[in-house]
């Protein structure tokens, strides 16, 4: 099929609004599945996991590719939940444009945002779909406003509801001047009634007088008093979405199958193909200041990013890439210039949510799975070993709540382990580490939802039953000021002794992670030691040196040292590297940092000053209240993650379980003293607890 055919597409809301029913429909009316799966009935084709039909959310994004009005639509589902937006994050930076869809009840809710912010990172054009214009209490006019004012969308309605609530019949297009209707599954055109003639002539001149100002053909038109023809109507708002200036909004209720074929066309007319993305820009493996460019054609250099790994029971592990240049075929090697290794490319799979069309190439533009891949994980970039490059990554948020885990009997751990290192490769934001002092794997994630999905999976797909602790926070460890430090390891045992002497300065460095320099001169140290040195620190920063938790945001400075052609090692400079690091981080005003959430709360006006004083007294910071709808606000703030355990049920309780709230990570803070104090002394004593 023709690229400029090709669609690539996200599907993406707040949860509950409706996302993973739009999408089941948009499969039903293209013919991709003959019946209609309902999330409430945990039949949802997108939604094949167990845990997401046993909870009626999508938790990993899903590919399928369809086709309608003879254009391929490949189609990534994404979740709603704030515990898996690192799927949403993935997910946007392979599409080429989305559809937001919008309850028209709840209107712009906090995910909604989350969502829309991602996009705008990753410059994603997208058209709107407000749903669920069937149930009472729906505004389609007062969701293009939160759009606008929330969102700083530039909202454009393409129709006129005709109904609203119970009495929703169907739409106008404003472009077309036509009325269609929906009976079950089908679509009716007819002339726009007489009741809704102004409010469409209002729309469509607003709609024309928006378009003009991007296209100065249209301008002319309208300052003459002249008709504006259909056919430049379509293609300035098509180059107005791709340019992101404006964002189509559409209507309709996807329950009740009304409108899924005009957003069909919306997505084919408006949203880009590959061809108007253009190409892609890439780096220099060896000089990060050159770039490479790779346009979407198959005569390009090979480029594709990988963004997803799914363990599949069946065929073993699948490596999801998006295509961006040239063509992959069976059989070929290619370069996974992230990690500097060579693959080899087995199956090629073309993947219909549960099922699997085996291909024998994939070119620009292809969503496609690779069977038997070794090294590659999400974010990698695949190239054309002849012409390599760096794909710009995918940003994965840190995992802010850990928990212990271990299995129910010794002889399970290595099939723990196995399953742990699985779960972690196909997710970035879930890690694991073991806690050699201690004893202990410690699992960590994006909240407390995120991890039982984890644990569930554990059982259900690996047959493990783990025995887990209560959550708790991921705090981080960090230094407040610039010291030296120095320290000489000699050893002597009898045979062949151990020795390294190294000096070094640790300085802050906030928000930048870990950073290592060499300053070394005249071979004081020789340079086969140095990584051993870096390895060293590292080690230690793993493990944590207050605490257990992991140290970051530290520059380490390798200024002098000393060896013996003997004695010295890769295993003697580990060792002393890793306690001249903990002897100087302990002088460096060494801190804890724990992690801040934003938190958006949605209360009715009647509750507003319980919320506003429970969030106070769990150390939060109120930055706005603003009118949510009529007679809501929305509280936005910010507050210690420690602090919000238990926080569903309370606001349960304190708002008549009328107040709902949505959290995500903010950034990393340093923890008050006192806070602090207790802690470490917490942990401290749950370790005297262990040991005894």
């Amino acid at each position: 099929m023709p690229l400029q055919k090709v669609r690539n597409i996200g599907i993406a809301a707040h949860i509950d609004a409706g996302k993973t029913t739009v999408t089941e429909r948009i499969l039903f009316f293209t013919g991709t599945t003959r019946k209609l799966g309902e999330v409430h009935d945990g039949e949802a084709t997108m939604d094949f996991m167990k845990q997401e039909q046993e909870r009626g959310i999508t938790i990993a994004s899903a590919a399928i590719s369809c086709t309608w009005n003879d254009h391929m639509v490949n189609i990534i589902d994404t979740p709603g939940h704030v515990d898996f937006t690192v799927e949403v994050e993935r997910s946007l930076r392979v599409i080429d444009g989305m559809v937001a869809v919008f309850c028209a009840v709840a209107g712009v809710e906090p995910q909604s945002e989350t969502v829309w912010n991602q996009a705008d990172r990753y410059h994603v054009p997208r058209v709107a779909f407000v749903n669920k214009m069937d149930r009472i209490g729906a505004d389609f006019y007062e969701v293009v406003s939160q759009m606008d004012k929330y969102l700083d969308a530039n909202p454009v309605p393409f129709q006129v509801p005709m109904g609203v609530e119970d009495t929703f019949e169907g739409v106008i297009d404003i472009i077309r001047q036509k009325a269609f209707t929906f009976k079950e599954m089908e679509l009716i055109e007819t002339w726009i009634p007489e009741a809704y003639k102004k409010k469409t002539d209002e729309m469509r001149t607003t709609l024309i007088e928006k378009l003009a100002d991007y296209n100065e053909e249209i301008m002319q038109l309208y300052l003459d008093g002249k008709e504006v023809p259909e056919s430049l109507l379509m293609k300035a708002a098509r180059e107005a979405t791709i340019k992101m200036l404006i964002t189509p909004v559409f209507c309709g209720s996807a329950y009740k199958n009304k409108g899924m074929q005009i957003l069909l066309d919306s997505i084919v007319d408006y949203l880009p193909s590959p061809i108007d993305i253009g190409a892609v820009v890439g780096m220099d493996i060896d000089d990060p200041g050159k770039s490479h460019t790779r346009h979407p054609s198959p005569k390009d250099p090979f480029a594709a990013l990988v963004f997803k790994l799914i363990h599949d029971p069946y065929v073993g592990q699948q490596t999801f890439i998006r295509v961006y240049s040239g063509e992959l075929k069976s059989g070929m090697q290619v370069l996974n210039s992230t990690r500097s290794k060579s693959e080899r490319i087995g199956r090629i799979l073309r993947i219909h949510a549960k099922e699997r069309e085996e291909i024998e190439s994939a070119g620009p533009g292809d969503i496609v799975a690779l069977i038997g891949m070794k090294f590659s994980k999400t974010g990698d970039t695949l190239c054309d070993s002849g012409h390599p490059l760096h794909l710009e990554s995918i940003f994965i948020p840190p995992s802010v709540i850990e928990m212990k885990i271990s299995p129910p009997a010794k002889k399970e751990e290595e099939k723990l382990g196995a399953a742990l290192r699985k779960l972690s490769m196909e997710d970035p934001s879930f890690t694991v580490r073991f806690n050699d002092e201690t004893n202990e794997t410690i699992i960590a994630g994006m909240g407390e939802l995120h991890l039982e999905i984890i644990i569930d999976r554990l059982s259900t797909e690996f047959g493990v039953t783990a025995i887990v602790g209560e959550p708790s926070v991921a705090f981080r460890e960090t230094i407040t000021k610039e010291v030296e430090c120095e320290y000489k390891h000699s050893k002597q045992t009898g045979g062949r002794g151990q020795y390294a002497h190294t000096v070094m300065r640790l300085e802050p460095n906030s928000g930048k992670g870990f950073e290592f320099e060499d300053h070394i001169k005249g071979g004081a140290i020789p340079m086969e030691y140095i990584p051993s040195v870096r390895k060293g620190i590292e080690a230690s920063m793993a493990e944590g040196i207050l605490s257990e938790f992991p140290v970051v945001d530290v520059k380490a400075v390798l200024l002098d040292g000393t060896f013996h052609d003997v004695d010295s090692s890769d295993m003697a400079f580990r060792t002393c590297a890793s306690i001249c690091f903990k002897e100087g981080f302990l002088k460096a005003g060494p801190i804890l940092l724990e992690p801040m959430m934003k938190i958006e709360v949605n209360t009715p006006d009647d509750y507003i000053g319980e919320v506003v004083g429970d969030l106070n007294r769990r150390r939060g910071r109120i930055e706005s209240m603003r009118r949510y709808r009529k007679g809501s606000q929305k509280v936005i703030g910010f507050v210690p993650l420690m602090e919000m355990f238990g926080y569903a049920t309370q606001l349960r309780n304190i708002s008549s379980g009328r107040a709902n709230y949505s959290m995500e990570f903010f950034k990393y803070v340093p923890l008050n003293k006192d806070v602090q104090e207790k802690v470490l002394k917490k942990m401290e004593e749950k370790k005297k607890e262990k040991a005894s």
